[in-house]
């Protein structure tokens, strides 16, 4: 019996850094299903074990929503309760956080709910007073302390521990998605790390968000869970199945938005997304989403901190500043984009880069004391947003909701316009001063070595700006509504502008202006706000923050890291428009060395080692001989290593001389030879191939929608050369006048 028919462990797997072959992983997860089905006829076991496979895949969907959703409501709460940790501290029970500790006290009115004597602020436990400048600044200090203490223990957690769970995860699961493979990015490690150091990141006030990093721990939940069900252990594309469905649950337990989850996985960030998958990915998110709803980390019976409903319908006339919004949304995002990625490249050329724990240090320093004097910059930014939301009603006591009350009760709990009282002229300039912070300040922040998420950064710029411009039009509203634009459809007294729906439609934008979502991102929203009716304020201004966007730059920020980064992304969006064939392309150019080649019968062990060790390609052609160079199939570099490294072990006689055969049959040997090896079984039979002149369109093509990472160039069954995907996207960078060295993985 030869030994080589029998499988080789490791044969058929991939190293660290390299893409995967997706046409290979699809063929033998065809294969394996074909031999189970048919099986099943055999006896009942067999049709158990039929029915258990198709199955386990639901059963993975189901614990990855679990475990998604319940690693989300751990890390809302703590979050929740460390960030109001900077300010006090509760006398009843340390572990509350300052809305809880008040709920239980049976000394608060509704006016000051957030006043009570269980909670005590930092002033109020050293020296005994919560009042005068001195109370003031103990408060300062200790805000900002805690604050530096949170952002030390999240940069050396990740630097010593994890240091691949820093970022928001995004472009590098984009990537893994896409058929490459970064070993340990979504391993237990990190998914530890991450998850203790995002709560940590969040609650140092620092401006990022949690959403971002919620989608890499998704993703990490769905990755180890693969693991315990050998069809996605043994498979790497039926892995990158999961994990689209897992981002799809990072999404709901982020946004609490199941379908928006869906969408944002199949807008995004997968590459492959069959129609199994959907129905997977929905009912991933489903369970997460519930999951979340068990545990219910706000308190309120919803799913994210800043749910609202507005009652005012919209008129015609204001899709006018809603495209105003959108406007800026994309302004913002393609400013914001160059500004960050321009830091960013600083980052990993200079100094700097070597420094992370000084870096987020200084950061953390800087916001902190910028934000402690201002109330909208000290607290938290999802409840900055849920503010900006917010609906003014008769009960509301918040400053944004300081109006002079010119107006009839018989409305009930809606107010109509009225004139802005002092609160809320205060709140204009502070909200001011907090949108100025946040735009440049989150430049700066995004992309240090701490998880770092962009979707609530991106959505408080919007919500201010939409804000400012929601209340200005109000008072326009109240004080001329003889104008035209207001008398058809706004008298005195009525309830015509909501200022909450601009903050809404600005945080759209300004979200979809730097991330480039449309439709997910307006089905989030309306997930988010419940409000049906809104959809076509949020399409204006998505779409138009995402044309403004585009015509300043094609990248979303997502993309831009990847590129920044060199991974070899291929991006299925963009078009290749050039007129290039693939012997343009092909490796060995013209004046080149010839192409390392290996021969069917020909060649011995020594010859195949010396090859292996005089050269760094992941893979080799076979052909029948160096004369006639017809193809014969393609053989990857780590199979051969393995296999002839097995052979030498297990196989008698084995040695250099050992002729290597890659045919079915080899030819009898004479007396006294040392045996062959036959290596047909780890050789592709049918390679993917081009002729010398195919368009590099068509190639393009090829590679996004087959995933391929490697395509044989022949002319007339004669092997020319051979393409690869990184030369592909060092081809698009040189057709775009950008440096081709910079596509290699770094």
């Amino acid at each position: 019996m030869d030994f080589l028919e029998e499988p080789i462990p490791g044969v058929g797997t991939y190293d660290d850094f390299n893409t995967i072959d997706w046409v290979r992983e699809k063929s033998r997860d065809r294969d394996r299903h074909r031999e189970i089905t048919n099986k099943s006829k055999e006896s009942t076991w067999a049709l158990i074990h039929s029915v258990s496979d198709a199955f386990s895949g639901w059963l993975l969907m189901l614990l990855i929503g679990l475990f998604s959703g319940s690693l989300a409501g751990l890390i809302d709460i703590s979050a929740h309760w460390m960030t109001d940790l900077k300010e006090g501290i509760c006398t009843g029970g340390f572990w509350f956080n300052h809305e809880h500790c008040c709920w239980n006290s049976e000394h608060v009115t509704f006016e000051d709910r957030d006043k009570c004597p269980e909670w005590n602020s930092w002033s109020q436990l050293i020296i005994n007073t919560d009042q005068g400048a001195f109370a003031y600044i103990v408060n300062y200090f200790m805000y900002v302390l805690w604050a530096l203490l949170f952002a030390f223990l999240a940069v050396s957690l990740v630097k010593v521990f994890a240091p691949y769970a820093c970022g928001s995860g995004i472009p590098e699961i984009k990537t893994i998605l896409s058929g490459f493979i970064i070993r340990g990015y979504l391993g237990k490690w990190t998914l530890v790390i991450k998850t203790i150091t995002l709560v940590l990141a969040v609650s140092s006030g620092l401006s990022l968000g949690k959403e971002g990093p919620l989608v890499h721990v998704a993703c990490c939940c769905g990755n180890i869970l693969c693991h315990c069900f050998n069809k996605y252990r043994k498979n790497e594309a039926k892995r990158r199945e999961v994990l689209s469905a897992a981002a799809a649950a990072g999404v709901s337990v982020a946004f609490g938005a199941p379908i928006g989850g869906v969408l944002f996985s199949l807008e995004e960030v997968s590459y492959y997304f069959p129609l199994k998958t959907l129905w997977r990915s929905f009912f991933a998110a489903l369970v997460a989403a519930f999951t979340l709803r068990s545990i219910n980390p706000f308190g309120n019976s919803r799913l994210v901190l800043f749910y609202v409903e507005f009652h005012t319908p919209w008129h015609l006339f204001e899709l006018v500043p809603f495209i105003v919004l959108g406007i800026f949304g994309g302004l913002w995002g393609a400013l914001f984009i160059r500004t960050n990625i321009a830091w960013c490249r600083k980052r990993k050329t200079t100094q700097l880069g070597k420094y992370p724990v000084i870096e987020v240090l200084i950061v953390t320093a800087i916001t902190a004391i910028l934000a402690f004097p201002n109330e909208y910059t000290r607290m938290s930014t999802s409840e900055l947003i849920s503010e900006l939301f917010n609906d003014c009603g008769l009960l509301d006591s918040s400053k944004l909701c300081d109006y002079e009350n010119h107006f009839n009760t018989s409305k009930g709990g809606e107010l109509p316009d009225r004139p802005a009282g002092v609160g809320v002229y205060s709140a204009m300039w502070q909200l001011t001063l907090t949108l100025i912070l946040k735009i440049v300040i989150t430049i700066f922040t995004f992309g240090m070595k701490i998880p770092s998420g962009l979707f609530i950064p991106s959505m408080a710029v919007g919500a201010i700006a939409g804000r400012l411009l929601g209340v200005g039009m109000e008072q326009l509203a109240y004080y001329h509504h003889d104008w035209g634009i207001f008398n058809s459809w706004c008298s005195q007294g009525a309830d015509c502008i909501t200022p909450g729906l601009y903050a809404m439609v600005g945080a759209a934008a300004c979200l979809g202006g730097v991330t480039r979502m449309t439709v997910s991102l307006v089905v989030i929203m309306f997930e988010l706000t419940g409000g049906l009716e809104y959809i076509v304020p949020l399409m204006a201004a998505a779409m138009t923050s995402k044309w403004v966007a585009d015509a300043l730059g094609r990248e979303g920020i997502y993309d831009a890291h990847i590129r920044l980064n060199g991974y070899p992304f291929l991006e299925a969006k963009e078009e290749f428009a050039h007129k290039t064939l693939a012997m343009d392309v092909m490796k060995p150019r013209r004046n080149d060395p010839l192409l390392t080649v290996l021969t069917q019968d020909s060649m011995t062990v020594e010859d195949i080692e010396t090859i292996i060790s005089e050269t760094t390609y992941s893979g080799f052609p076979v052909v029948v001989s160096r004369e006639s160079q017809r193809l014969v199939g393609f053989v990857l570099r780590r199979d051969l290593i393995i296999s002839v490294e097995n052979a030498r072990k297990k196989q008698d006689g084995v040695v250099s001389t050992s002729i290597i055969y890659f045919t079915e049959h080899s030819p009898p040997m004479p007396p006294y030879t040392p045996p062959t090896l036959k290596l047909r079984n780890i050789l592709d039979l049918s390679p993917f191939t081009v002729t010398d002149l195919t368009p590099m369109e068509i190639v393009v093509d090829i590679f996004r929608k087959l995933g391929l990472r490697q395509c044989l160039v022949t002319h007339n069954g004669r092997l020319l050369g051979i393409i690869t995907k990184k030369d592909v996207l060092k081809h698009i960078a040189q057709m775009a006048n950008q440096d081709p060295d910079s596509i290699l993985f770094n």
